[in-house]
């Protein structure tokens, strides 16, 4: 009975050892199927018609980035001729003055005084003036006759030559009275808008006081800083668009001038920007544009295709139905209209030829070999773009 338990026992551990072999020979078997099946394809991208763009020969604009502020190209601060009280101010901030307006009165009772203080003195003088003739006539008679000396006459000459000095020295400062009395009318000098009034009636100010600054929109000006190194570039003559605070449309400027020396300190040079008039444009207004420096054909491309994650810059093509990584060498940067419309651009001077579809920068980071599916309009370019090259493949 025992020797049959026995021989019982070593079947069933046998049988549980054949059985864990199976299982793991089974396991191994799957690994090694598993291992020989062909990966599944990655994802494929679908780009719209706006993540492509094409390598095309287009005339290049090379700019020069500049900004600052808007001037008016005539405007004129009136201010005191007279230390005197302001007794009226008929103009405010927005009015319209024309050339010779009068726009304020200073207060001239003082004025008035002096100038007949200076009108008595002149006829004083003038009267002195008269009696020191008649001397000079009485005298000179005398001596014909013989009743004086030759040095009684020399010194009713001088008398009269005297009398004569202080009546045209009073009469110079009644004119300079008159003048005082003048001044005290305020009178617009140029025709403009008031941009600031600076003082208030009753006030009393000195001389060169400011009560009034005018400008004239008719002309205005940027005022753009430009680096030593670029004003070289820089012609009077040459277009620039500007981009205006509280402005939709952009502004059409031409270069008028340009500063012969430089700003102490950054050494830059002032180069100044005549606008074309336009509704909305004011003194002090902000403006950023670029000046149109040079135009020449290249091979264009879009700033926003080129990628500088590498150490070369480089541009994602599209080959085969995949994403291609191809350095590019670059050229000037400027303007140019690309899918009908003004955009950055960077001429290509080596790496890519005309035709070659590119992926612009709104598709983000792709690796090289990314499978990706164009648009209807996109497909199309990159149909008509040439094959691929055997290095890209």
């Amino acid at each position: 009975m025992k020797r049959w338990l026995a021989w019982t026992t070593a079947g069933v551990a046998v049988l549980a050892l054949a059985a864990g072999g199976a299982q793991v020979v089974k396991a191994r078997r799957a690994q090694v199927v598993a291992a020989a099946a062909p990966a599944s394809a990655p994802p494929v991208l679908e780009l719209g018609a706006a993540d492509a763009t094409s390598v095309r020969l287009l005339p290049l604009t090379r700019t020069l980035a500049v900004s600052g502020g808007l001037k008016a190209v005539n405007s004129a601060v009136v201010k005191t001729k007279i230390a005197s009280e302001i007794k009226a101010l008929t103009v405010r901030e927005g009015d319209t003055v024309k050339a010779g307006q009068v726009i304020g009165q200073l207060d001239t009772i003082e004025f008035e005084w002096r100038v007949k203080q200076a009108e008595q003195t002149a006829l004083a003088a003038r009267t002195q003036l008269d009696i020191a003739r008649r001397a000079l006539a009485n005298n000179r008679a005398l001596v014909e006759q013989g009743f004086i000396s030759a040095t009684g006459l020399e010194t009713s000459v001088s008398t009269e030559a005297g009398a004569q000095a202080s009546y045209e020295a009073a009469i110079a400062a009644a004119e300079l009275a008159r003048k005082a009395r003048a001044d005290s009318i305020l009178i617009a000098p140029i025709g403009g808008i008031v941009s600031q009034r600076l003082a208030q009636p009753g006030e009393r100010l000195g001389v060169e006081a400011k009560v009034v600054e005018i400008v004239d929109l008719s002309r205005i000006e940027l005022e753009a800083a430009v680096a030593p190194e670029d004003v070289g570039s820089v012609q009077v003559g040459q277009r620039a668009r500007l981009a205006v605070d509280g402005l939709a449309e952009p502004a059409i400027a031409t270069v008028a001038r340009i500063n012969p020396s430089t700003q102490s300190g950054t050494r830059a040079v002032m180069v100044y920007l005549a606008l074309q008039p336009q509704p909305g444009l004011r003194q002090g207004l902000f403006a950023r544009g670029s000046i149109e420096l040079q135009r020449k054909q290249a091979l264009m491309a879009p700033l926003s295709a080129v990628r500088v994650d590498q150490a070369r810059p480089y541009v994602l093509t599209v080959h085969g139905g995949q994403a291609r990584q191809r350095p590019v060498e670059l050229g000037v940067r400027g303007e140019a209209t690309i899918d009908g419309r003004l955009e950055a651009a960077v001429e290509l001077v080596s790496g890519a030829v005309a035709g070659d579809v590119l992926l612009r920068g709104s598709v983000g980071a792709l690796r090289d070999g990314t499978p990706v599916k164009l648009a209807s309009a996109a497909a199309a370019l990159a149909a008509a773009a040439p094959p691929a090259s055997a290095g890209d493949r």
